[in-house]
C-alpha cells in the first residue's frame, strides 16, 4: 500500500479546506492537492493515492485508479462507503476526538430538562415568580445505545454526575461504568428503564429505522430522546406520533434524516424538541489532523494504519 516514489493527497472540504490542508504535516515525498468544489475534485481524481475528506462526491471514486486510502474528516464514515468505493480501497476513521464535546453536548442539556431552564426564562420573560422545584440527574437512568468510543465517553459522565446508565450495542461487551450492556434484541427493555435515551449510533443497514414506533412505544412517559448519532436511525414518521401522542418529555436532535433541516419541518414547532444544526461533536482542522498526521506518517512507512473501517459492518 506504501507508494515508493511521490503520493497525491486531496484535501476535499467544501467550506474549510485550506484551513484542514494547513494542519496536515506531510512527509517528504507528499503533495497536497487542495479542493473545495466538486468541480476541483474532479480535476484532481486522477492523481490522488490518498483522499482526506468530509463528504467527498462518491462519483468520482472511479476517476481515481491510484487510490488506495481514504481517511473520513469525522467519526462517521457511511458517505465514505459508496458501492462505487473499490474493495481495495482502505477506509479510516476519526475517533477520540468527538466523545468530549457530545458528552459535554448531553449532559448539558440533560441539566437544561432537570434543572426547568425553560420554565425559568420564560417566567422571566413575563415577569413571573413561579415555583416549580428542579430536579437533580441523581440516580436518573440514561440508557445509551450505541458504546463505542464516544458512548464511552458520556457514560463516564453520566456515571460521574450519578446517574445509573444502561447500554445496548452489537456485542453486548461491558464497559466501563456502565452498569449492564444489552446486546440488540434486549433495545426495548433497556428503553423501558431510561429517564433519557441517547442514541449513539453509525447509519448501517442494521441501524436505520431502528428507533420506529414499537421502540419508542417501549419508552416510559416522560423520558427523553437524544439523537447525536445519524438521523436516519430514527424514524422522524413515528417520532413525531409519539410527540403528537405526548408520550415522551420530549427530544433533543442534532440530526436528521435530512439537513439542513427544512424550514417547514414539523419538528420545529414542538415546544419540547430541541433542534440544533449537526454541533454537537464538531469537527475542527487541528483535532481531526491529529489522528490523520499520525496516519499518514504510518501509511508512509508501510506500517499498519489505525482506525480502519470493518467494510462489512461499516463502522
Amino acid at each position: 500500500m506504501t507508494p515508493r516514489g511521490p503520493a497525491t493527497v486531496i484535501v476535499y472540504h467544501p467550506d474549510d479546506a485550506k484551513a484542514y490542508a494547513a494542519a496536515v504535516r506531510a512527509p517528504r515525498g507528499v503533495r497536497l492537492v487542495v479542493c473545495a468544489t466538486p468541480a476541483e475534485a474532479a480535476a484532481a481524481a486522477g492523481e490522488a493515492d490518498v483522499i482526506y475528506a468530509w463528504r467527498f462526491p462518491p462519483g468520482l471514486y472511479p476517476r481515481a485508479p491510484s487510490l488506495r486510502w481514504v481517511q473520513a474528516m469525522g467519526a462517521g464514515v457511511e458517505w465514505v462507503l459508496a458501492d462505487t468505493l473499490a474493495p481495495r480501497v482502505i477506509v479510516t476513521r476519526a475517533p477520540g476526538v468527538f466523545g468530549p464535546w457530545m458528552r459535554e453536548y448531553v449532559l448539558g442539556w440533560c441539566a437544561w430538562v432537570t434543572q426547568k431552564m425553560e420554565t425559568y426564562r420564560a417566567a422571566q420573560r413575563e415577569r413571573r415568580w413561579r415555583e416549580v422545584l428542579p430536579e437533580r440527574l441523581l440516580d436518573k437512568t440514561m440508557t445509551i445505545v450505541g458504546l463505542g468510543d464516544i458512548g464511552g465517553s458520556i457514560a463516564a459522565a453520566a456515571r460521574g454526575l450519578g446517574m445509573r446508565v444502561l447500554g445496548v450495542s452489537r456485542s453486548g461487551r461491558a464497559v466501563r461504568g456502565v452498569e449492564r450492556v444489552h446486546r440488540l434484541p434486549g433495545l426495548e427493555r433497556a428503553l423501558a428503564q431510561a429517564d433519557f435515551v441517547v442514541l449513539v449510533l453509525p447509519l448501517t443497514d442494521a441501524t436505520r429505522g431502528l428507533i420506529g414506533a414499537r421502540a419508542l412505544a417501549a419508552m416510559k412517559p416522560g423520558a427523553w430522546l437524544f439523537n447525536i448519532g445519524r438521523g436516519a436511525v430514527v424514524d422522524e414518521a413515528a417520532l413525531l406520533e409519539a410527540l403528537r401522542g405526548q408520550r415522551l418529555g420530549g427530544a433533543v436532535l442534532d440530526v436528521f434524516a435530512t439537513e439542513p433541516l427544512p424550514p417547514e419541518h414539523p419538528l420545529w414547532g414542538f415546544d419540547n424538541v430541541v433542534v440544533t444544526p449537526h454541533i454537537a461533536g464538531p469537527s475542527t482542522p487541528a483535532a481531526i489532523a491529529s489522528v490523520f498526521n499520525d496516519n499518514l506518517a504510518r501509511w508512509r512507512a508501510g506500517r499498519r494504519l489505525r482506525h480502519i473501517v470493518d467494510r462489512a459492518r461499516g463502522y
